[in-house]
């Protein structure tokens, strides 16, 4: 598996290497960066995180197909097993909005979470996760910022409740931060996270330093 791969008490973090995966996170760090292009250089970054996240993770099919100048077994990705994507809101929409370019057959599920700013506790506003999911669902889960992990594990718990295991779920996120990680270890063994960059510190607020800010607001401008 590609990347700097962390594997501690049977949860793995890949902070992904390739270059351009650094090269949006930078575009996503710097402050003076619009709005506009904040949100295309998250879609950006998602779908390349989405791809390393999905590598020997995707369901195969291998049928024979006529080329123009002979025969072939070809493989292709199994439509009838899609994978799930499930972006946190707001700010989610922006790291999935390429997702169906690399997984034209997934389904996207919503959920709606703030985060209370003097207690730094979650809440849901808008859920539209099934009742059950599928034995075997593979999903995508996809939160930009894993600061105080609240907000992750409360979404993770919101799977749980509904049948899947925490081998089935991928985390994806723009930046991590150790704290978050750490919680994550504990309590999900087998959970998998693929993130742009792991960031040393929370400040009082409960915001990742460096990290880039507020996502939803540089996303949408508000």
């Amino acid at each position: 598996m590609g990347g700097n791969s962390i594997q501690k008490e049977m949860i793995q973090v890949v902070e992904a290497p390739h270059p351009l995966i650094k090269h949006w996170v930078s575009v996503l760090r710097d402050e003076n960066t619009p709005s506009f292009i904040f949100r295309n250089a998250m879609a950006e970054l998602g779908r390349l995180l989405i791809y390393e996240a999905t590598r020997d993770w995707l369901p195969t099919i291998i049928r024979e197909v006529q080329s123009p100048v002979g025969v072939s077994m070809a493989e292709f990705i199994n439509p009838k097993e899609p994978i799930l994507v499930i972006p946190i809101l707001r700010a989610g929409l922006a790291l999935a909005e390429h997702a169906s370019s690399v997984l034209p057959s997934s389904r996207t599920y919503h959920l709606g979470m703030s985060r209370d700013e003097k207690t730094l506790l979650p809440s849901v506003y808008l859920n539209k996760l099934p009742d059950k999911f599928a034995d075997g669902a593979r999903i995508l889960l996809v939160d930009p910022m894993l600061a105080t992990g609240g907000t992750v594990i409360a979404a993770i718990d919101l799977l749980k409740d509904r049948g899947v295991e925490n081998t089935q779920i991928k985390v994806v996120s723009a930046i991590s931060s150790p704290p978050a990680l750490q919680k994550l270890k504990i309590k999900f063994p087998g959970l998998q996270v693929y993130t742009g960059a792991i960031d040393p510190i929370l400040n009082e607020k409960g915001f990742i330093v460096p990290g880039l800010g507020d996502a939803g607001d540089r996303s949408y401008g508000t």
